[in-house]
């Protein structure tokens, strides 16, 4: 006879999913505790702070609740960094560490910015999202079609045509695509001036508590496209913490102590959205959008990536082919954009 309250398969995944970032967090604790400053100093560092309603947003909050042997060595000093202007800053040393992805990095070598990746930050989380009574139920039924999303240049549109483009939909000649900052792109989608949005989290999660449908994730797209194996057992890489190669190779500690912090930031949230609930407020959420809460317990810790290692690295450099295939950027950059230095300090 079966138990009179069977566990679900996908709460037993759940649970099992949580041990594992409960232990992975622990080691990263270990790790960082072993790891302080040998003077005891802590080390100042420059951080890109994201803006509230962006997933990045949760950072700041998250580290001031861990243990503080987490961050011990380091005096972080969040500073408010429009991406646009990201590699400006970064260059002029107003910024040491920020956040990009594998194309946009790509084409900034190209130029001559000698940038590296040296941490994990977010897996790719953008969303294709029609609104409930469309008759839209895939991306293929856009085509010919009209969808809104971030700037041509942004991490979020290029992805998304990567994946798009393994999927078999060109997002250049398929698809009419309208390029603006999301409150823009929003409005217009509530207008009806557009069919669909592509968006990051969470204000996917916002407008599917609303109502709002979604037709599929750029991650899936990715992963089912490339036989899913590529992209090990998460998401595939969207953006990572980036520093002037200079910077990374004069603060090596620095630069892996911080990588560490971040892994054990996006554990955090992974293994107890609960948090979630105090900080809220702190990531863009008005008080009038708790409802929305349970919605994004479900749909934001895929975002966060806790892992930097060769499972990653190997991501990045497909996607890195993809881009030079579809001429996003124009050649492969002369070296990896990663540092190949694991969380465990061990360079392969």
């Amino acid at each position: 006879m079966p138990p009179e309250n069977p566990v679900p398969p996908h709460n037993r995944a759940r649970r099992a999913f949580l041990k594992s970032s409960l232990m992975a967090s622990a080691g990263v604790l270990v790790a960082a505790s072993a790891a302080r400053a040998a003077d005891g100093n802590p080390v100042p560092v420059r951080i890109t702070l994201p803006s509230p309603g962006s997933a990045g947003s949760v950072w700041r909050p998250l580290v001031a609740r861990l243990d503080p042997a987490l961050s011990s060595g380091l005096d972080l000093q969040w500073v408010t960094a429009d991406p646009g202007k990201m590699q400006i800053q970064l260059a002029a040393g107003a910024l040491d560490v920020g956040v990009f992805g594998a194309v946009g990095l790509g084409n900034l070598v190209l130029r001559g910015q000698d940038i590296v990746l040296f941490g994990p930050a977010l897996n790719n989380h953008g969303k294709w999202l029609v609104q409930n009574d469309s008759p839209y139920r895939k991306p293929a039924d856009l085509i010919g079609k009209r969808i809104a999303t971030q700037p041509e240049t942004s991490e979020t549109y290029q992805q998304a045509r990567l994946a798009a483009s393994l999927a078999g939909i060109d997002l250049k000649r398929d698809v009419e695509v309208i390029f603006g900052p999301p409150t823009a792109n929003l409005a217009l989608f509530e207008r009806g001036d557009v069919d669909a949005v592509i968006v990051l989290e969470p204000t996917a999660t916002r407008l599917v508590a609303n109502g709002v449908r979604e037709i599929a994730r750029v991650a899936d797209m990715w992963k089912q496209a490339s036989g899913g194996e590529e992209a090990g057992s998460g998401d595939p890489f969207l953006v990572g913490l980036a520093a002037r190669r200079e910077w990374v190779e004069n603060n090596r500690v620095t630069a892996t102590r911080l990588a560490r912090l971040f892994a054990a930031a996006n554990g955090a949230l992974r293994a107890d959205t609960s948090v979630l609930d105090v900080i809220y407020t702190e990531i863009g959420f008005r008080e009038h959008e708790r409802h929305a809460l349970p919605f994004l317990k479900e749909r934001l810790p895929a975002a966060y990536s806790t892992r930097w290692d060769e499972s990653v690295w190997k991501v990045i450099d497909r996607q890195i082919d993809d881009a030079v295939r579809l001429g996003l950027i124009a050649s492969r950059p002369p070296r990896p954009l990663y540092d190949g230095v694991r969380l465990d300090g061990a360079r392969t």
